[in-house]
């Protein structure tokens, strides 16, 4: 590791060539899919958070935006078409290199089903989030932003950090 010319931080620096080699955050795209009041939440088939529920969510690809992104997570894990996607929430989460940007769109006519990376898919009121059982912090924040936008009838783009991992309580012997 070295500070290459020009930068301010250690790289990973061929001593031969001097290619640089850039370690960057990890962007997560994803949607908070509207429909006839309810939202759109996916419980997670793989791990992490193995049956825990979630908005559908998952890297970005190369060669597509943020919204395609997002569009295609939501097929891919809700077998689901969405609309007039607007982006949400921006949510920095510097301890694990990640960046969430949450769309809120509408999902198309309605249906759903669990894709591969699924047990299984549903519509939920606000009242009838499962927050005990969210999957990520990140999520619980983007759902908290809608309850909240929800009641005022404005949904503007919120922008968050998430600054350590959430504290676990350990199990008592």
């Amino acid at each position: 590791m070295q500070v290459p010319d020009g930068d301010d931080r250690p790289r990973a620096v061929c001593g031969q060539c001097g290619h640089v080699q850039y370690v960057n955050p990890k962007l997560i795209v994803g949607c908070l899919a509207e429909h006839d009041g309810r939202v759109l939440l996916c419980k997670r088939a793989i791990e992490p958070r193995l049956g825990y529920w979630t908005l559908p969510a998952g890297f970005m690809e190369l060669h597509e935006t943020t919204a395609e992104g997002a569009a295609r997570e939501t097929h891919e894990e809700a077998c689901a078409q969405v609309d007039d996607l607007q982006l949400y929430t921006v949510i920095n989460v510097p301890h694990i290199s990640q960046v969430y940007l949450i769309y809120r769109g509408r999902l198309r006519d309605g249906t759903h089903a669990p894709g591969l990376e699924s047990l299984e898919t549903q519509l939920v009121t606000p009242d009838d989030i499962p927050w005990d059982d969210l999957a990520f912090p990140t999520m619980r924040c983007t759902l908290q932003h809608y309850v909240r936008d929800l009641a005022d009838g404005v949904f503007p783009t919120h922008t968050d950090t998430i600054a350590s991992p959430p504290k676990v309580p350990r199990p008592v012997d």
